[in-house]
């Protein structure tokens, strides 16, 4: 399914406040971080061990969306001959939790961060995650910097990890920096990452991997009002994403060589959801000639059409299943990331992230030729299923908060019909789900005779505010 991002605010709707407290009651969403988990931070932040080689001299930018504070990573990219050299400095969260301590304790407790319209539930308290190990502008800060060097193509040749103190010299959003690059001003460390960013992007395609190109559904919360609006990635986004996609895959190439680590991973898609795929294709109208591979036909797809958006939206299917795979001495029987099509570790994101400071620590020693710190070995078995848990609170928090501002946006329409197009159809339970443009709505629709991809008039039969169940009917004409 489409991702789903919200815009924070200090105030949620009187409406609301209710189906949210049910909403982090019933998941288990953490609280307040304890007294003693808030001393420790106090006191670590107060007083960070920094690494002795100064990186510094380096001129990291950050590039993250508006607002953000809990900044996991900076880049500098640079020509080396006839090729490239990327510097990625990451969080270096270790610095800062002791393990076996009340904070490390808690971040096991928590996972990964949770975002909602009216707040942040952190991973980290604050004064490190949004402070002292955030890689805000004109700070000093300790960090991993990884260095990744590629040739003409854009192909990885070497790479090396190890800590370094760093300061970023700006704050980059993504709005402004496509701005800027649309208006040629985007200097040379933009102009580099839309260089570097294309042929990683070509690479991908080379390698069969896949990126759903599917709007984003979002909660837009205003002074005035709160709404659901889709949004269409950046470029620019595409093109930071796949700085961190490179350092992802060679984490992953450098546990996989020594034999220990955690992988982030996904099956291959079996031959039967494929063929299900084409048949759905098919249905749809949608030509996918037999000597077209799947990736291939993936990027054929635009999310404008309602017929391609539905068959978007059954894509999905394949990226179902993943998880996390921890080894030590031999490496797991299917290591691959499917929709990657590669070996892949969560690595760049230790702010918000759990099993990344893992997957950090474990690649510093290796690269130092030094034996994974026993507090690393100790915590590797237990942590995927730490993460899964996690990931799955994190995507029903995600949808549960959608579910309820749906609600609320459509509670004053009920008896309205509404033209959206079917992007699913369950024929036994005689239900499918209808994605309205305006408001931004996925919702579940009744009625006979559903045809998926088709544009339907549907009326507005229930909107419930506590529970976040809304529901449209097609009546018999």
């Amino acid at each position: 399914m489409p991702s789903r991002h919200v815009s924070l605010k200090d105030t949620e709707p009187p409406v609301l406040r209710e189906g949210l407290r049910r909403l982090r009651a019933g998941l288990g969403v953490p609280g307040e971080f304890p007294a003693d988990v808030l001393a420790e931070a106090e006191r670590v932040a107060a007083d960070p061990v920094l690494p002795s080689r100064d990186r510094t001299d380096i001129e990291f930018v950050t590039l993250d969306p508006e607002g953000s504070t809990d900044l996991d990573q900076a880049f500098h990219l640079s020509r080396v001959g006839s090729g490239y050299l990327l510097r990625y400095a990451i969080a270096d969260v270790a610095a800062f939790v002791t393990p076996g301590g009340r904070l490390d304790l808690e971040t096991h407790q928590r996972g990964e961060t949770l975002y909602a319209p009216t707040r942040k539930i952190p991973l980290h308290p604050a004064v490190l995650s949004e402070g002292a190990a955030s890689l805000l502008p004109d700070q000093t800060r300790p960090a991993l910097v990884w260095e990744l060097s590629m040739d003409a193509n854009g192909e990885l040749t070497d790479t090396t990890v190890a800590r370094g103190t760093v300061r970023s010299r700006a704050k980059l959003t993504y709005t402004g920096a496509q701005a800027d690059l649309d208006a040629g001003r985007g200097g040379e460390q933009l102009e580099l990452l839309r260089t570097v960013g294309t042929l990683r992007q070509q690479i991908e395609v080379r390698r069969g991997g896949v990126s759903l190109s599917v709007p984003e559904q979002e909660i837009v919360a205003t002074d005035a009002r709160w709404e659901l609006a889709y949004r269409a990635p950046l470029p620019v986004e595409d093109w930071n994403a796949q700085l961190s996609l490179a350092t992802g895959m060679a984490a992953a190439a450098l546990m996989l060589k020594a034999g220990v680590g955690i992988l982030r991973t996904l099956p291959p898609a079996r031959d039967g959801s494929i063929a299900k795929l084409r048949r759905t294709a098919s249905a749809l109208g949608i030509s996918w000639p037999h000597a077209m591979g799947y990736p291939e036909f993936v990027r054929s797809l635009s999310a404008a059409v309602p017929a391609h958006a539905a068959m978007l939206n059954a894509c999905t299917m394949l990226f179902r299943g993943a998880g996390y795979r921890a080894f030590t001495g031999q490496a797991p029987d299917q290591p691959m990331h499917a929709a990657i099509a590669a070996p892949y570790a969560h690595t760049t994101a230790p702010l918000r992230r759990l099993v990344d400071r893992y997957t950090g620590e474990t690649c510093v020693a290796i690269c130092a030729g030094e034996p994974v710190p026993a507090w690393v070995a100790e915590a590797l078995p237990g942590l995927p299923g730490e993460m899964d848990e996690a990931d799955r609170r994190a995507k029903k928090y995600e949808r549960g908060t959608i579910d309820l501002v749906e609600a609320m946006v459509l509670a004053p329409h009920l008896g309205q019909t509404f033209t959206g197009t079917v992007l699913e159809v369950d024929t036994e339970d005689d239900y499918g789900v209808l994605q309205l443009p305006d408001p931004a709505v996925e919702a579940k629709v009744k009625g006979g005779d559903l045809v998926l991809g088709q544009q339907i008039p549907a009326t507005l039969v229930a909107a419930d505010l506590l529970a976040g169940k809304v529901e449209f009917r097609v009546f018999a004409s």
